[in-house]
Order: C-alpha cells, then sequence, then structure tokens
C-alpha cells in the first residue's frame, strides 16, 4: 500500500492536516486506532476549544465550520483573570481589534466531528482506522509503516500527529521534554443560575485554578485543576454534590450550578520535542507541542503548524518537487518553532507563577496582574494574541 502522505493519528491535527492537501493531488492516507464509528461520531471528552479568528477562518476553508450547528458555536466575548481572595480582576476583550469577540468556544466533540466530515469522502484519501501503528522507520528513500494488523504502508512522507506521547515520534528518535506536572483537569459542563455575558474566567484561586467557559445560554465549562489525588476524589462525588463543591470553589458568582455532562479528567503534561522533524518525516499538533491548556491556544497552535506543513506540501507537489525534501521539513521546523516557542515558554512561566503558594509568590502574581491593568499596550497586545494564534 503505497502512498505519498501517511498520517498517524486522526484527532483534529491529523484530519485538518489531512483536508488541507485535499487539492493537491497527493495520495494520503490517515491511520487512527479507534474504529470508524468513533470517528464519525465522537463521544463527548468534555472539552470546549476556544478558537481565535484565525482558527475559525482555516476551519472554514477546510469546509468544518459551516457543518457545525448554531447551538455549538458560543461567543467568547471577553475574558477575566483573577487571583485569590482579590476582586481586582485584569480584563482582556476585542475592545479596539475591529471585532466585537475575542473568539468562539466549540467543543473538541463538535471539531471532531465535523473535521471527519468533510474528509471522509475525500479523494485521494484512505482513512484506515480501527487500528494503530507497530512500527515506523524512514530511510532516505521512503517511510515504512507496519500497521498493528500486518499491513505494510509505503510513504514519500510520514507525519505523526498521535498524541503529546507521540509512539512515532519516539520510534524516529527524536527526543521530547515531557512534564508531567502531578496535577489534572477535572472538566465538566453546568448549568447555572446568573447569565456570564460570554466572559471566561479564569481565577488562581490559593490551593486550586477554576476555569469557566462560557458555552451557549445559561451553561458553562467548568474546569477545576488540583493535585491529582483531589481531583479523584471529587470526580468520585454524585452530580449534586459535585454540583455543590464546584459552586463554593466559584464563589457562587454565577449562582447555583449543576452538573448537566461529566466530570471526565485529565492528568496534566507538558511536552516540547527536540526537533519537528526528521528524514521523511514531521511531527503536528501535540506530537509536536503539548501546551499546558491554561492558556488554551493549544488547539490553536496545531492547527496553525498543520498549515504551515501542508502549504509548504502542496506547494512542492504543484512544481513537482520533493514533497519531504531535507529543505521543506527544515523550513517547517523553523516556521512552527518560531511561532510555539513564545507561546510555550510564556505559558509555563504563567503557571509556575500562579500555582505556587509560598507567600513571596502570591504577592509577586498580584502585582504581576496590577501592572498589566496599568499597561493598556499590554493588555491590547494579548488581546490580539488571544484573537490571532
Amino acid at each position: 500500500m503505497n502512498y505519498d502522505v501517511v498520517v498517524v493519528g486522526g484527532g483534529p491535527a491529523g484530519l485538518a492536516f489531512a483536508r488541507s492537501l485535499a487539492a493537491s493531488g497527493l495520495r494520503l492516507a490517515v491511520v487512527e486506532r479507534e474504529p470508524r464509528d468513533a470517528l464519525a461520531d465522537p463521544p463527548c471528552d468534555g472539552r470546549e476549544i476556544a478558537l481565535t479568528h484565525r482558527s475559525v477562518a482555516t476551519l472554514q476553508r477546510l469546509g468544518a465550520w459551516e457543518r457545525l450547528a448554531p447551538g455549538d458555536i458560543a461567543p467568547l466575548r471577553a475574558a477575566r483573570v483573577l487571583n485569590g481572595g482579590s476582586h481586582f480582576a485584569l480584563a482582556f476583550d476585542a475592545q479596539g481589534q475591529g471585532d466585537e469577540k475575542l473568539g468562539h468556544l466549540v467543543s473538541n466533540q463538535a471539531i471532531r466531528r465535523t473535521l471527519f466530515a468533510a474528509i471522509q469522502d475525500q479523494a485521494g484519501l484512505d482513512i484506515l482506522s480501527g487500528t494503530g501503528v507497530a512500527t515506523v522507520q524512514t530511510t532516505r528513500k521512503r517511510a515504512e509503516i507496519t500497521l498493528a494488523d500486518g499491513r505494510l504502508l509505503t510513504a514519500r512522507l510520514l507525519v505523526a500527529a498521535d498524541s503529546r506521547f507521540s509512539a512515532v515520534r519516539e520510534q524516529l528518535g527524536i527526543e521530547a521534554r515531557i512534564d508531567r506536572l502531578g496535577r489534572s483537569m477535572l472538566v465538566c459542563r453546568v448549568s447555572h443560575e446568573r447569565d456570564h455575558g460570554g466572559v471566561a474566567t479564569e481565577w488562581f484561586e490559593h490551593g486550586h485554578t477554576i476555569a469557566m467557559l462560557p458555552l451557549v445560554g445559561h451553561q458553562s465549562s467548568a474546569v477545576l485543576t488540583l493535585p491529582s489525588d483531589a481531583v479523584r476524589r471529587l470526580a468520585d462525588l454524585d452530580a449534586d454534590l459535585l454540583g455543590v463543591e464546584l459552586t463554593r470553589r466559584y464563589g457562587a458568582r454565577l449562582g447555583a450550578m449543576r452538573v448537566t455532562e461529566g466530570p471526565h479528567v485529565y492528568p496534566l503534561a507538558t511536552s516540547w520535542a527536540e526537533h519537528f522533524a526528521a528524514t521523511r518525516a514531521a511531527l503536528i499538533g501535540d506530537a509536536a507541542v503539548g501546551m499546558h491548556p491554561v492558556t488554551a491556544h493549544g488547539f490553536n497552535l496545531g492547527l496553525q503548524g498543520q498549515a504551515t506543513l501542508a502549504r509548504l506540501i502542496a506547494e512542492a507537489a504543484a512544481r513537482g518537487g520533493n514533497i519531504a525534501a531535507p529543505l521543506l521539513l527544515r523550513r517547517y521546523e523553523a516556521a512552527h518553532r518560531m511561532a510555539a516557542r513564545p507561546l510555550f515558554t510564556a505559558t509555563n512561566l504563567l503557571v509556575a507563577l500562579y500555582t505556587d503558594e509560598r507567600p513571596a509568590a502570591r504577592v509577586a502574581r498580584h502585582a504581576v496582574l496590577r501592572l498589566g491593568a496599568q499597561l493598556p499596550q499590554v493588555r491590547h497586545g494579548v488581546s490580539r494574541l488571544l484573537m490571532q494564534h
């Protein structure tokens, strides 16, 4: 089974990349261990994705955005950052940016469903579902991929999109710095008494972090971050008691909360691949960079990275060039590292500061928020970053 490009991983990054090459004339395969039914109608995983305007434009080009139902899309009009018991909030909005919204919130489930719908009848694309990858090997001539069911695939280029713990990356010999943070996120959908106004909140309370992401109507996605053992105990509560606990931890700012879906638990880890490309291979999505979710930019960065690689490949294919040329892959790596490094570094610094419970750190993080509020150019710069990446 010979292909031009084999993509390992049928998550959003892998599906978007395959769709980005729809007009390239290349023969593609996406390998995904989940069965086809789970790709076509993925289960709810509780994750809500904060999409920037750039990401929305990308999904529109891919033919996925228009497949979303109106109820799938919630406007994100502003964001507020709170620290401890202070009533002060650092605010970010779209004022002066030419749009009334910072972005949109759409569930990961809906994005995956619409991306799969966009590619399932794509000419020149095979979706090899229900099987994983056993081994991969690349040489200067080709990539060889042996599937778990024994089939052998060959390709001019191998693209890994198989998570921040990528087995393909490991087999390619690419080292990655993985930081298992010892904390977990508890994610669930809640209904509440008061209107959120389309405002997202990130509250760095002492001992925990709670985010509320505004959904359609009087609903939000509650994201609570705690040490992993504490999260597991909360996840074992029944829905009524969990709703009471979330209401308490959020200071009843939206009134009483009731859990309507979930909870889902995700151990937190960040990752950074030492290289984003190798001989006849490239990494996209979380296989390249696994972001901490606090700034909500992991998905947007992954979508941007796959678009960069797909554009370079499509241009090479159009002129009859080598789609896996070392120079092409180096150009992709350089561009994506330049886009990812500042976000990755800044996010990790933010997490380190706002999870440090020492008295000096508590004083410092409040001072940082106050300083940000006094510097309009900083707030506007962050707003542009939130809207564009």
